[in-house]
């Protein structure tokens, strides 16, 4: 598979790469910005460069696992968003630099992975995860038509002092 673009009304959605590296960095490095994401902050310039270059050489398969976009507003990069293939079923994630957080850009962005994947590719299974203390996010899934289908421990943020809850949403598209 070739590497592919998705626009939305105000979102380009282009491939993560090595190339986001400066901005990448800007938000992956910041513990406001990732309090809530389980991999995350980044210890080092170093781990933010591995990951791009991970996420190039998935982007270089025949087949990829996952696929990693970046969010581009107005040719800014503010953001990712992601979709790994679990079996046909989707597993969405998204991350924005928190300099454009409550503009409706994850749900954007989110909403034209889901509807990509749907139509391209036959997925009519999405599920999402995140910190039960992460509103914003379960608000995101919410919005895109997901319901809430569990709740658990153990899941621990690198910078956090003690395990967290996480939610787990689902949505299945009826053809």
């Amino acid at each position: 598979m070739k590497r592919f673009e998705v626009m939305t009304e105000r979102l380009l959605l282009k491939p993560l790469g090595s190339e986001y590296f400066q901005t990448v960095k800007e938000y992956s490095l910041d513990y406001d910005n990732t309090r809530y994401m389980c991999c995350l902050p980044n210890e080092s310039e170093e781990e933010a460069a591995d990951f791009l270059r991970g996420v190039d050489a998935e982007w270089d398969k025949e087949r990829p696992g996952f696929y990693e976009f970046a969010i581009l507003y107005g040719g800014i990069h503010i953001g990712a968003v992601s979709i790994y293939n679990e079996e046909g079923m989707g597993e969405l994630g998204w991350i924005l630099n928190k300099k454009y957080w409550g503009k409706g850009f994850a749900y954007e962005a989110a909403q034209a992975l889901v509807d990509y994947f749907a139509d391209h590719m036959g997925m009519s299974h999405f599920i999402a995860h995140c910190d039960t203390e992460n509103a914003a996010s379960y608000r995101v899934m919410e919005k895109l038509g997901m319901v809430r289908t569990g709740e658990w421990g153990g899941r621990r943020n690198r910078s956090a002092s003690e395990d967290t809850f996480e939610y787990r949403y689902e949505l299945v598209l009826r053809g």
